[in-house]
């Protein structure tokens, strides 16, 4: 977002133009943490209660040199802050606590709500947005210079705080995500994704904070440069937290932290500062390094792509994509039934299909006139993130639909699409740029479809025209010159792929993309004409094929044009999976999707009930689940359901999330169809008298001071589909809470998370507690600031590093 011109902005102005390095100040709690901060004491409130105490520690960031200090805000939402103060009066506060001490510029902190958002958790996405909004409107009244969104883990969150933030005040918005070790954030998003969406959103500029130190920072850094169209910053952490004579300390000295910032700085970071554990010190020595640097020249990508949740698809020039045509009832009559009787099941089942058969891009379409589009729209979208990676085009002639769809899309997605009609362009060319879509453009208008090439062409112009006005990049548009049935009009072939190749020659940077089935309508033998069709459009500079990728001969010929032209490098992926091919198919075989030795959810569960209800369990699927149950009951007894299937397929769930083959949609949705086995076997145990199964009892909880819950939540989800009793005591609970709830149930093991720093004292507290009055207790901790050394420093018997990490641990411990 552009900012005034004046001599109080232009340094900002310049920074986020990417012409000049700014300066934020370092960690906050840890701060205030130094100065007497209780554990479990909501720091924000210090704003109101202790303002000197506030602008004692944004005055030492200003003298260190920083150019810009962030406001004590971090958890000021109205959730968080409850009955304790509005958030306006805390923003009001915290802004005068920074304008006290004389900075060129105040932030406004946004940091996360502590929730899961849906599908995942409970939190709806315009809830989440409503909390930021109110934030933004209240940082703006305020007189806050610009927010800053930070670590955030979840890119749902991210997109419903840059949104609330740049529709509710006219401020810049900077967003920084926060990652694991394994580069990824816990819901297995990438810098490059987070990049590319967060950037495409209209982010003044995206980066990373918190996490980890520095060195382990900036290779994440450097992956999200060549995906950001805005300026990039960090804020990393000075390292792990140690516990030293009762007091958090960091390992990084400023010297060290300079240090890893420089190397950032020449990689082409514009943005630094300091995230926990970082001092005026390490600040100071920030200054003395931007002041003898300038911004260095960065990577910048020109292809197309789009982005899910967890994968990034891009297409550099020459190279070419396959989109799954599966999930759209036109012409496909099981499709239409299950869109009318909500069958989402049998929906889930193509985009594996899909995706196992080559798919990179995945169209949905719900385009019904009985059923509620929007509706069905917005739930498969949803539904389709737990059981596959794959960027979604989203595909509606309804504006609303589209906006719908996208808003709370985690992830770039492709519209589908707007047309050279004033009326489809003035609906729907705002909304792409607005949300940062990728946008297929059909060359039809007002008369129809053009029978000539240069007639396409000219309608493709006047698409082009719109989107660049409207700030969308040429490699964002995508073409679709709209393939045409063969057996009525011969010269049809001929005029699409003319007019592909000149819409590439005479639109530079503008990509397409065909929907190639239709060129074969009403003539035998379809998938000949289909394949031989699809080369040709290769040939004339086509990008994007619209297809059935579940067809063998049209994969056939999608594998070996990136051999012909050299996307393949050396043809290693049609080496691979060609070599033992043949032409001659056995007798009686049935037509594969192809020959890329796929899943058996690829092509159709098992006839096996018990085989079947583990790859229900593998893939997701809780639909089939119930039923598939029941069978397996009929031959089997409980204990045999769950120690030889449901156990097992979640251990196998769990080694894939460990592997980074599986993330954290995927483990909840196979999560949730191994819950629905459970269902039906304790229904079945409650008739016949047998005991019904489960282990535990497991206590749980988040400590004293903490609310945010999140990893706690998965971590009952996962406890209770791996047959544990769980005992949830909620968030910001007691020690005497938690020893009570043990002491109760007996319960030999209790989980415990904590998110802040400031609030692990509380959870020693705690576990101190436990081992004195409950000995037989075993305790298990994990959060974002938690080590194993950490674990062992604040007495733990086990540290659990994700969900899956603790059901291993309950189940070696409690039978």
């Amino acid at each position: 977002m552009p900012v005034s011109t004046n001599a109080h902005t232009d340094l900002l102005r310049a920074a986020l133009a990417g012409e000049a390095l700014l300066l934020f100040d370092g960690a906050m709690g840890t701060e205030l943490q130094a100065r007497g901060l209780a554990a479990g004491e909501l720091p924000e409130l210090l704003c109101l209660t202790h303002p000197e105490v506030v602008t004692e520690v944004h005055a030492a960031y200003v003298a260190a040199g920083a150019d810009v200090v962030t406001t004590n805000t971090f958890g000021a939402n109205a959730d968080k802050l409850g009955d304790a103060a509005s958030v306006e009066e805390v923003f009001a506060a915290a802004v005068a606590c920074a304008r006290a001490a004389r900075p060129r510029y105040v932030a406004a902190d946004i940091g996360p709500t502590g929730q899961l958002l849906a599908p995942m958790g409970p939190l709806a996405f315009d809830d989440a947005y409503e909390l930021f909004a109110r934030q933004v409107r209240a940082a703006a009244a305020a007189g806050a210079d610009l927010v800053v969104v930070e670590t955030m883990a979840d890119l749902a969150e991210a997109k419903a705080a840059v949104l609330a933030a740049r529709e509710n005040a006219d401020l810049p918005v900077l967003v920084t995500m926060t990652f694991q070790e394994d580069g990824r954030t816990f819901l297995g998003t990438t810098p490059e994704v987070a990049a590319l969406t967060l950037s495409s959103l209209g982010a003044d500029a995206v980066g990373v904070n918190c996490s980890l130190g520095p060195d382990e920072v900036a290779p994440l850094v450097e992956r999200m440069l060549p995906w950001a169209s805005c300026p990039v910053m960090v804020q990393a952490n000075a390292g792990l937290p140690h516990v030293v004579d009762g007091a958090t300390v960091f390992d990084v000295d400023p010297g060290a932290y300079a240090e890893a910032v420089a190397g950032m700085l020449d990689a082409g970071v514009t943005i630094t500062g300091g995230c926990c554990g970082t001092t005026p010190a390490h600040i100071a020595a920030e200054r003395a390094l931007l002041d003898a640097r300038r911004p260095a020249p960065r990577p910048r990508r020109d292809r197309f792509a789009v982005a899910g949740p967890q994968r990034l698809v891009s297409l550099a020039p020459g190279q070419v994509g396959v989109i799954g045509e599966r999930i759209n009832p036109t012409g496909k009559r099981r499709m239409k039934e299950a869109l009318r009787s909500g069958n989402h099941d049998f929906v889930m089942g193509e985009a594996i299909a899909q995706e196992a058969a080559g798919a990179q891009i995945l169209d949905v379409n719900a385009g019904l006139p009985e059923i509620d589009e929007r509706a069905v729209m917005c739930q498969l979208v949803s539904e389709l993130q737990g059981v596959t990676t794959l960027p979604l085009q989203i595909d509606a002639s309804d504006p609303a639909v589209i906006e719908a769809a996208v808003r709370g899309y985690p992830g770039k997605p492709l519209i589908n699409s707007v047309n050279g009609k004033a009326e489809s362009l003035a609906a729907v060319v705002p909304l792409a740029a607005r949300y940062g879509c990728s946008l297929v453009g059909l060359t039809l208008d007002e008369t129809g479809i053009p029978d000539t090439a240069a007639g396409r062409v000219e309608i493709a112009r006047t698409i082009v025209a719109a989107t660049d006005a409207a700030g969308i990049p040429r490699h964002d548009v995508v073409i679709d010159c709209l393939a045409m049935a063969a057996s009525t009009d011969q010269r049809a072939p001929r005029a699409i792929l003319d007019a592909i190749a000149a819409v590439k020659a005479e639109l530079p940077g503008v990509r397409t993309v065909l929907g190639v089935s239709n060129i074969s309508f009403g003539l035998p033998f379809r998938p000949l004409l289909n394949a031989t069709f699809l080369a040709a459009a290769f040939s004339a500079g086509l990008d994007l094929a619209i297809i059935n990728p579940g067809s063998r001969r049209m994969m056939d010929v999608v594998d070996s044009w990136r051999v012909l032209s050299g996307e393949d490098a050396q043809a290693r992926f049609y080496v691979e999976h060609y070599a033992d091919r043949s032409d001659v198919a056995p007798a009686g075989a049935p037509s594969p999707a192809g020959e890329k030795n796929l899943p058996p959810s690829a092509a159709g569960l098992s006839d096996d009930p018990v085989e079947r209800a583990r790859e229900l369990v593998l893939v997701g699927r809780d639909g089939p689940m119930a039923d598939t149950m029941r069978e397996v009951l009929l031959a089997h007894d409980a204990l045999f359901a769950i120690d030889e299937i449901l156990i097992p397929a979640l251990d196998e769930v769990g080694r894939r999330f460990e592997a980074g083959t599986f993330f954290l949609p995927q483990l909840m949705a196979s999560a949730e169809a191994a819950k629905a086995g459970f269902e039906v076997i304790r229904a079945a145990s409650g008739r016949d008298g047998a005991p019904a199964a489960g282990k535990g009892p497991v206590v749980i909880c988040t400590v004293r001071g903490d609310i945010h819950d999140i990893g706690k939540n998965i971590v009952r989800m996962l406890l209770e589909n791996y047959g544990f009793d769980v005992v949830d005591l909620g968030r910001d609970v007691a020690p005497e809470t938690v020893l009570a709830a043990v002491e109760e149930r007996h319960a030999p093991l209790a989980g415990l998370s904590a998110l802040m720093t400031s609030t692990v004292p509380a959870m020693a507290e705690t576990i101190e507690l436990l081992h004195e009055r409950a000995p037989w207790c075993k305790v298990m901790v994990g959060g974002a600031v938690l080590t194993p050394e950490y674990a062992r420093m604040v007495g733990a018997d086990f540290y659990a590093k994700d969900a899956t990490d603790a059901a291993r641990i309950a189940s070696t411990l409690v039978s």
